[in-house]
């Protein structure tokens, strides 16, 4: 792609995610999220593949239907109440039609079919901006409404959400599709503490989002999309497929690592908040999660590849590991003893 394109699709993703995350006003929210939008469809679509396509018409055609719900929900609002203001969400028909439209914006169950499959089809750093900047907008606005929407419905799309993450990403071979699933599984932990204390959701998504983009650029630097280049990638650089694996067990939430430190806080909050019950489900649920986690840190680190006659090894690399990556996997691995300052500022 040419580089001034890229600048000014980039540029575009973060003027319309700014505006989006500082807007008071329904439609300016609406606006920022257009842009960011049109500025990502290029960046999905610009290997010309066929899936590449595809993977760009899905997200328009989900991310259109989203919008047009978000602006129905708020006319609907300012038709009833006279408000457009984001935090004067009052109207209960606009609240449940808010609650679909922010749900299918970053892929919540039931609304999560387009993500699979729209992150199968984008290049490696494309599907780490999917994960992560484009989740930022929607989550921004869950944050300035939570006021405003269903609990019931809220608690039961995240625990739907953690259980199919878990559940669907089991059978795949394909590493994008497991860390689409292990996104919308993450977004069930998100989104089940919303109501009660918004601050963690946001904790927790900024840790995702650390530990998401240390995965997306080590894979990137190795060339990695699916597990039997996996398992042949040790070979070629061994210190960064180690860091890798620690990141990983990160992500499933393990406790020495960073990962643990959102769902301490998210199991503790809903105890206090008496659901302890959903607290009990959610935590079981992520068990389903740890399993494909560790089935990538095993193929990462542990597995040797085939010793057989056609087969023939990754030539090692003496390529120094990327400054970002080496920051990324260590934060993603060592924020732990900092959580009695993070749980005091929320």
């Amino acid at each position: 792609m040419n580089p001034q394109a890229k600048l000014i699709f980039t540029s575009s993703l973060i003027l319309g995610t700014t505006i989006t995350i500082s807007s008071n006003h329904w439609v300016t929210a609406w606006a920022g999220l257009e842009i960011n939008t049109l500025a990502i469809l290029p960046l999905i679509s610009k290997s010309h593949h066929p899936r590449a396509i595809e993977a760009a018409t899905k997200y328009f055609l989900t991310q259109a239907a989203a919008s047009a719900l978000l602006l129905f929900s708020s006319m609907t609002n300012a038709w009833h109440t006279g408000q457009w203001d984001i935090t004067q969400m009052t109207h209960p028909t606009s609240c449940l039609i808010l609650t679909s439209a922010l749900a299918m914006k970053p892929g919540l169950v039931p609304f999560h079919f387009w993500f699979p499959e729209v992150l199968q089809g984008s290049p490696l750093i494309t599907g780490l901006l999917l994960s992560t900047a484009m989740k930022l907008p929607p989550i921004a606005l869950l944050y300035m409404t939570a006021q405003s929407l269903n609990p019931t419905m809220l608690t039961g799309m995240a625990i739907l959400s953690a259980a199919l993450g878990g559940w669907m990403g089991l059978n795949q071979t394909q590493i994008r599709k497991i860390l689409a699933f292990s996104s919308i599984s993450h977004l069930g932990w998100m989104t089940v503490i919303l109501v009660y204390n918004p601050k963690l959701t946001l904790l927790n998504f900024y840790l995702y989002t650390l530990m998401t983009a240390a995965v997306f650029l080590t894979l990137n630097s190795t060339n990695t999309t699916k597990l039997p280049t996996l398992m042949t990638a040790w070979t070629k650089a061994p210190a960064l497929n180690t860091m890798l694996m620690l990141t990983l067990l990160s992500l499933a939430g393990l406790p020495p690592l960073t990962g643990f430190l959102p769902k301490w806080l998210i199991i503790q909050e809903l105890t206090k908040q008496d659901m302890a019950p959903a607290a009990t489900i959610i935590s079981l649920l992520s068990l389903l999660g740890l399993f494909f986690y560790l089935r990538l840190a095993y193929c990462a680190t542990i597995t040797l590849p085939p010793h057989t006659t056609n087969h023939m090894k990754l030539w090692h690399t003496n390529k120094p590991i990327p400054s970002s990556i080496a920051i990324l996997t260590v934060l993603s691995t060592t924020l732990l003893p900092l959580s009695p300052m993070i749980s005091a500022t929320i």
